[in-house]
């Protein structure tokens, strides 16, 4: 178990642990995230809210509601590429 100085010294040195991998299918996913760029998730937010306004304005409260839920996950993935970008992978 790592304790509050080998955190610290991670921190510090920019070395991770070394016990800990990613597997293969992660790897894959980080490789091909990382060629995306990051301000493509945020376009994609922007466009799905413009998107669920316009249905809330047709009157397709439904179709609103279920567009209204994407911005959230749009974003997460552009802070996922982001930190994939910053830290890479193993």
């Amino acid at each position: 178990m790592a304790t509050n100085e080998d955190t610290v010294k991670t921190v510090r040195t920019g070395r991770k642990n070394p016990e800990h991998t990613e597997g293969p299918v992660a790897t894959a996913i980080e490789e091909q995230t990382a060629k995306l760029p990051s301000d493509l998730f945020l376009w994609a937010a922007v466009g799905s809210i413009v998107i669920s306004l316009g249905f809330q304005i047709a009157g397709r409260k439904k179709d609103a509601l279920f567009v209204g839920q994407w911005p959230a996950p749009f974003l997460l993935l552009g802070l996922y590429n982001k930190l994939v970008k910053l830290e890479g992978h193993d």
